[in-house]
Formats: structure tokens, C-alpha cells, sequence
């Protein structure tokens, strides 16, 4: 496994790399600068399950208001940096756990250095970045087009400018929105990088699209043993990065707890609103910190065996439903009542 190798990096009051388990990043799209705004969706993160939060200092407003948004929250802060190396200067000096720098456009290595040295001095890591939608010339034009040989080969040259100036703390993140590409630039880059790896399909898209090129994309990086920090990039609200991050994670074994929700796709024999009842039984178990599975059937066919395999389901029948509970019928409910009925067993569940 890659990542129980790859060197131990902290963030923040958080560790990752050397087989430590992989956190859940993601970003704010908030304006940095407006501190309440950025710091109520920081929350609304955390409590969804944000292990890591980047947000981007485009100027030295944003640069000088992670003071004040590291004050309110309780997970680690990174800043997010192009094009101006003083900016990334100011967010170490304003608290930043983390920063996220391309080398290729900070500036010239003597600005390079500037920032390594305040990073060294402040002992803060730096993410070093590479997206195939920015790949150099050189790089294209050696492989012909964008590749994942150019995309790795690229971060490696970045990675060396920081270790020549004498620095090794360091993350690396090699990003693309071609999946199969993506793929095949982490396996590259992981057999030569000891840094940790965070791990991501760039521009993916909208929920639905974007969710299904992450989860094949990192399910397949994952698998491989690669990757010690992730985020879903979804053109959406952020808290749902992490809803479709933390159900990748657990599908692959990779995280345990939470409750798994499993419901039938309705057919002609479901006699009840499956649809609408599995979606409010989903949001409805978010607020409840245990590690079960709960089944939401429609029909007799297979729902009281599934439901029975659960540890608490519902099996549909014409208007009502069977209430079953570790693979016992607890009653019979009406359909109007299935909700709160299973509800309350998750409660006495918690109890």
C-alpha cells in the first residue's frame, strides 16, 4: 500500500501520510474576505464530516482574514495561492496550517524561496499542485498532447525546486477531469513520491455527473492504495463534497461508521412512495452517529429477506410497511407512520 509509506506530514492539529487514515478536504466558495459567510459555511463542513478546509486568497484582504476565520473554527485551515508569492507569505503569517502553491506560477526561485523559508520557519506544510488544464508547454510538447507522463513529470520538477531549497514537508496533488488519465498519473507518480498524495478529479461537474466521475475516478486511485487526502469537486453547495466523500470512503472499507442506507430502485409491484420515503430516511439518519445499516424496501419480493439482513428495515407492502429490526418483524406500520416508526427505533438504538 503507497500510503502506508509515504512520509508522516501534520496539519494543523490533524496527521496524515505513513498509513494514518486518509481525511476528507474540501473548499469554500465563500469570499474569503467576508469572514461571517466563510466562517458559518466552515461549520456547516465540519459538521457534515470536513476533516481539512481550503479557501482561496486571491488578494491580501482574503490573505489577512484567516486570522480571523482560524479563530472560529476547529479544523485545519489551508490557503489556496497563485500567482503572488506575497500572498502566500501573508497566510503563513496569518495562520494558515497549510498552503497550496504552483511553483510554476509563484514567481522566479528567488520568490520561491521567500516562501519556503517562511514556510520552514513556521513549520507549515506546502501542497505543491499541478492541474493538466495548466501543464506546461514543454510538457505537451514533448508527449504531443497532455499525458499523464507530462502531468507527473511536472509535479516531480516542482517537488525538486522545494527539496533543493531544503524543505521536505510537503503534500503533492496532481489533478485532471480526464478520470481514466487521472488514474493513470497517480499510479506514475506514486511509485516515485514519498509525500503524501491528495487525491481529487478536477472540474467534474454538477452533483450528478461530478459524483460519478469521483467515485469512479478516486474508487479506482483508492483501490490502488493510493492517496491520503481527498475531495469530490462538485459544482454544488460544498457540504455535499463531503456526503459523497465519506460514502466512497465507506463503500471501499476505508472508513467505518455512520449509517448505510440501502433501498430497492421500484418497480410495478411497490405499492408504496419508496422514492420520497428511502430519500427523507436518508436525510434523516445523518444526525445519528451509528454504525448500522438500514434497509428501505418496496416490495415482498426481496425486501423482508434485504430488510432482514439490515439491522433495521422497512419492507413495503400495499399502503404499509413491516417494521423489521436484526432480522425480527417488530410490527406492522401503516405507511404514513413508517417514517417516524423507524425513527424511533433508531432511537431506542442510540439509547
Amino acid at each position: 500500500m503507497y500510503r502506508d509509506r509515504t512520509k508522516v506530514i501534520k496539519i494543523g492539529n490533524r496527521v496524515i501520510g505513513g498509513g494514518n487514515p486518509i481525511l476528507i478536504q474540501s473548499m469554500t466558495n465563500t469570499r474569503t474576505d467576508d469572514v461571517r459567510a466563510t466562517v458559518e459555511q466552515i461549520h456547516r463542513l465540519e459538521k457534515a464530516g470536513c476533516e481539512i478546509i481550503r479557501c482561496a486568497v486571491p488578494d491580501m484582504n482574503a490573505a489577512r482574514a484567516l486570522s480571523d476565520i482560524k479563530k472560529e473554527i476547529n479544523i485545519p485551515l489551508v490557503a489556496d495561492i497563485h500567482f503572488d508569492y506575497r500572498l502566500a507569505i501573508a497566510a503563513i503569517e496569518n495562520g494558515a496550517d497549510k498552503i497550496r502553491i504552483n511553483p510554476g506560477n509563484i514567481g522566479d526561485e528567488e520568490k520561491i524561496r521567500m516562501v519556503v523559508e517562511k514556510a520552514a520557519e513556521n513549520n507549515i506544510p506546502i501542497r505543491v499542485g499541478v492541474n493538466s488544464g495548466s501543464l506546461e508547454k514543454c510538457y505537451i510538447e514533448k508527449y504531443g498532447h497532455v499525458t499523464a507522463e507530462g502531468i507527473v513529470e511536472s509535479a516531480l520538477s516542482k517537488v525538486s525546486i522545494i527539496e533543493k531549497l531544503g524543505y521536505d514537508n510537503l503534500v503533492v496533488s496532481i489533478k485532471s477531469s480526464d478520470v481514466l488519465m487521472c488514474y493513470e498519473a497517480h499510479r506514475l507518480l506514486a511509485k516515485q513520491c514519498i509525500y503524501p498524495l491528495h487525491v481529487g478529479i478536477t472540474e467534474s461537474g454538477t452533483v450528478y455527473s461530478g459524483n460519478i466521475k469521483s467515485a469512479i475516478g478516486l474508487s479506482l486511485i483508492l483501490n490502488e492504495g493510493i492517496g491520503d487526502t481527498i475531495r469530490v469537486s462538485l459544482t454544488t453547495d460544498p457540504v455535499e463534497e463531503i456526503r459523497s466523500a465519506k460514502l466512497i470512503l465507506k463503500t471501499l472499507g476505508l472508513r467505518k461508521g455512520g449509517i448505510e442506507v440501502v433501498s430497492c430502485p421500484t418497480c410495478g409491484r411497490t405499492r408504496i412512495d419508496l422514492i420520497s420515503l428511502a430519500s427523507k430516511v436518508e436525510k434523516m439518519v445523518e444526525d445519528y452517529d451509528l454504525d448500522i445499516k438500514v434497509a428501505v424496501m418496496g416490495c415482498v419480493v426481496n425486501g423482508p429477506g434485504e430488510a432482514k439482513e439490515a439491522d433495521v428495515g422497512i419492507a413495503g407492502g400495499i399502503g404499509e410497511g413491516l417494521l423489521i429490526r436484526k432480522g425480527e418483524i417488530v410490527r406492522k406500520v401503516p405507511e404514513a407512520e413508517l417514517l417516524n416508526a423507524l425513527k424511533a427505533e433508531l432511537d431506542s438504538m442510540v439509547k
